[in-house]
């Protein structure tokens, strides 16, 4: 496993490192203190399976950053790193195709389980904050969807194919495969069909504003 840790904090990134050696045995850990520095790992290793990423960086801007590599590698897996516990952070990044947001002051223990979980192809979402994105939690067998998930189900309860779905959310058609994929996951289910009577069985709100 490869893992890109992107933070101007030297003393944040060797912690960081200690905890995701956790993760398994053999692993790979490359250091960015800004964003020119990560473009360059990013592109001299192009088999990244994952981009930790801070929010707040020197030379450029966080969500600048994240929209490019999303962009530019949009089957690479970025999760926001961030000191930030703002929804309208959260809500920010999860938009614009992050595959989690882990505040800084979550435990060692939660930060790897959220980590297995987004490698394993789901979203990340703080536990304490779901209520805030309207998350129906109410039920444990309920799944949970990120915002973002549930702008994409809408469209495919509406039958639309992943290109047109990207079109019309503004975003590569790489990141709508992997929501599609997620929301699969989610739902338990295989295919569209089923997708869409999965969501109204539960009563998600799919609004397709």
């Amino acid at each position: 496993m490869k893992i890109l840790v992107v933070d101007d904090h030297t003393l944040f990134r060797e912690g960081l490192c200690y905890v995701l050696n956790e993760l398994e045995e053999q692993i790979s850990i490359l250091e960015a203190s800004g964003f020119e520095q990560a473009m360059q790992h990013v592109a001299a290793n192009p088999d990244l399976d994952l981009v930790l990423l801070d929010l707040n960086m020197p030379g450029e801007d966080g969500f600048t950053a994240l929209d490019t590599f999303v962009n530019r590698y949009p089957v690479m897996p970025v999760v926001i790193l961030s000191a930030s516990k703002q929804y309208s952070d959260i809500k920010r990044a999860l938009d614009a195709g992050a595959m989690g947001y882990i505040p800084k002051d979550t435990t060692s223990t939660v930060m790897l389980s959220a980590l297995r979980l987004i490698l394993s192809g789901g979203i990340y979402v703080p536990s304490d904050m779901a209520q805030q994105f309207e998350l129906n939690q109410s039920d444990s067998n309920m799944p949970v969807l990120t915002p973002r998930q549930l702008q994409v189900l809408a469209k495919m309860v509406q039958g639309h194919s992943n290109k047109i779905i990207a079109s019309k959310l503004d975003i590569a058609e790489a990141t709508v495969k992997m929501h599609v994929t997620s929301i699969m996951k989610s739902l338990g289910v295989s295919n569209r069909t089923q997708a869409a009577m999965a969501a109204e069985k539960l009563g998600l709100r799919v609004s397709a504003d």
